[in-house]
């Protein structure tokens, strides 16, 4: 996980999809322990509220839950609600702009799934 410090998004928002990303990749496995907040303040050089506000997103959503007394855990589901939610965004990110664009230039939904496989294959 990188900190971009130069990028629009805030670093507590880069931190919580560091995690997401982690937990994707299968670099954080469900049930397992993940970096605590000083570990991320210190390995980052970010203030350590900096680091609770990114890791309360992931706890609000379920993502990951604390046991007390030992530190962070990637919830059971976790890649599941994920993978929900990354779809979803990139539905709302992408798909939606990219058919808005392809109306506007009369591109078809043939022509568009050509260019996906392409995309694909390069």
């Amino acid at each position: 996980m990188q900190i971009n410090f130069e990028d629009e998004r805030p670093i507590f928002m880069q931190i919580a999809e560091g995690i997401e990303d982690a937990i994707l990749t299968g670099a954080f496995a469900e049930e397992e322990q993940i970096p605590s907040i000083t570990e991320l303040s210190v390995n980052y050089k970010i203030n350590p509220a900096t680091a609770l506000k990114g890791i309360s997103i992931l706890v609000d959503e379920g993502i990951i839950f604390k046991k007390r007394g030992i530190g962070m855990f990637v919830a059971q589901g976790a890649v599941l609600k994920l993978r929900d939610k990354r779809k979803e965004l990139f539905y709302e990110h992408f798909i939606k702009r990219l058919i808005e664009e392809a109306k506007k230039l009369g591109i078809t939904i043939e022509e568009i799934l050509c260019m996906v496989e392409r995309g694909y294959e390069e």
